[in-house]
């Protein structure tokens, strides 16, 4: 799978008495919101599963409301701008965090399509299965296979988000969009219905820190980042940008449709940082 990387090392996490204590509070805080949501969520899903099958139209409620939460015990600013379409479709964004599930989460009610390594890892790969993440592998062998569940998902309503990258990165720039899984967008029929709605996601550093603090990539660690996180006194903030939905029918194909979510994703995420870069 391919890694975006840094040329420059990141930020070194600086973590002082004051802030253990406040990551102790804020872990505990989350740990018992996250998981004791879950035991709902999970509740939910004995009685969503066998009549609504893909469809959830509770679940995601108890989803939504702990990454709203999440922001309120980290302290950090989280603003929207525009509206989540109406239409149905998917959503495709910049990705640079992990932050980024509870970015997203948190402004509607979604199902990410995320590499297939997650579902294996501790901790968060459990909390990806029970809230509908729809997993994939990087090969090119299984694309087919891959395609027709993304496409049986978006049938049964379900609201995708696809980070098209492939990859994280330091949240200051956008890579070029791989179209490969534009393609489910395009199969039997579903381009004459579908729309999607490009998505930038900006985040602004705490005040005298480096604007690359909140990007996660290459082969930092999940644990240290997440600390970080945790024992920052003072948070900067996020903006979710949502731009105007485009009907997949509009763009002959795949290629011409990720170019064209691309630009609009990077000029939303270059014009809000603008004022901060010059």
């Amino acid at each position: 799978m391919t890694t975006w990387r840094s040329k420059d090392a990141p930020e070194a996490p600086r973590i002082g008495p004051l802030g253990w204590a406040v990551a102790g509070v804020r872990g505990l805080t989350l740990g018992t919101v996250t998981y004791g949501s879950l035991a709902v969520l999970l509740a939910l899903r004995l009685v969503e599963a066998p009549v609504f099958r893909h469809r959830r139209p509770l679940s995601p409620f108890v989803t939504q409301f702990v990454c709203r939460s999440a922001f309120v015990i980290l302290g950090m600013r989280y603003r929207v701008r525009g509206q989540p379409m109406r239409e149905r479709g998917a959503i495709v964004a910049n990705h640079a965090s992990w932050l980024d599930i509870f970015t997203l989460n948190a402004c509607q009610r979604i199902y990410f399509v995320s590499k297939s390594e997650v579902a294996r890892w501790p901790g968060i790969g459990w909390l990806a299965r029970a809230t509908g993440t729809v997993f994939i592998a990087r090969d090119p062998r299984q694309a087919k296979d891959q395609q027709r569940v993304i496409e049986s998902r978006l049938r049964a309503g379900n609201r995708l988000v696809i980070f098209p990258e492939g990859t994280s990165t330091d949240g200051l720039r956008v890579l070029p969009f791989k179209p490969t899984l534009f393609q489910a967008f395009y199969t039997h029929g579903l381009d004459h219905v579908m729309h999607i709605q490009p998505v930038s996601v900006v985040y602004r550093a705490p005040e005298g820190r480096e604007p690359r603090f909140y990007g996660w990539w290459g082969d930092m660690a999940f644990a240290p980042h997440f600390l970080k996180s945790l024992a920052t006194l003072r948070h900067g903030e996020v903006e979710v940008i949502f731009h105007d939905p485009v009907a997949v029918d509009a763009f002959p194909s795949r290629k011409e449709l990720a170019r064209h979510c691309e630009e609009i994703v990077r000029q939303g995420l270059e014009q809000r940082l603008a004022p901060e870069t010059r």
